[in-house]
């Protein structure tokens, strides 16, 4: 019988992430404690740009971005939020949306697979995501639940289980 295997990458979806930020645009425009203090929250490039006049209003303005992407099932794991800091009169805060498994990232899930999934799993680094592969399908759902259960810094979602 031929090895099964999946895919374990990290994606957000794109449209996802775009609903969720026009969803936290309109809270930002209509919310009483928002008026008149500059808050905003757009797209700059592949980046999230959130101002307004105070730290702790931008602050606010990323706590209402983080959960409208909850509420769409994004993980906050793949929030790559940098510090508050000023610009001029106001305060920016720039957060970027990773995808993909950095290489650091995919040499501890698959060290973690190694030491501690069952003996016949076998993991393989391909690009930005990661291959593992097993004669027994249930070696395969164990290592995903052992997946699921890591305390990694990355959001893991598990593709083409065949």
């Amino acid at each position: 019988m031929a090895d099964s295997s999946f895919d374990v990458v990290s994606k957000v979806d794109k449209m996802e992430a775009d609903n969720a930020l026009n969803q936290a645009r309109k809270e930002v425009e209509q919310r009483y404690d928002f008026k008149n203090v500059g808050a905003s929250i757009e797209w700059s490039g592949e980046k999230v740009l959130m101002k307004a006049n105070t730290e702790e209003r931008v602050k606010a303005v990323l706590e209402v971005f983080e959960s409208k992407l909850i509420k769409r099932g994004i993980s906050l794991r793949s929030l790559d939020t940098g510090e508050p800091f000023a610009s001029g009169k106001e305060f920016r805060i720039e957060a970027g949306i990773k995808n993909g498994i950095e290489q650091d990232a995919a040499k501890k899930i698959s060290k973690l697979i190694r030491d501690e999934a069952p003996k016949s799993v076998k993991s393989q680094i391909q690009g930005d995501e990661l291959r593992v592969s097993s004669k027994s399908r249930d070696d395969l759902q164990a290592t995903m639940a052992l997946l699921k259960n890591a305390d990694l810094d990355v959001a893991l979602q598990f593709v083409n289980f065949r």
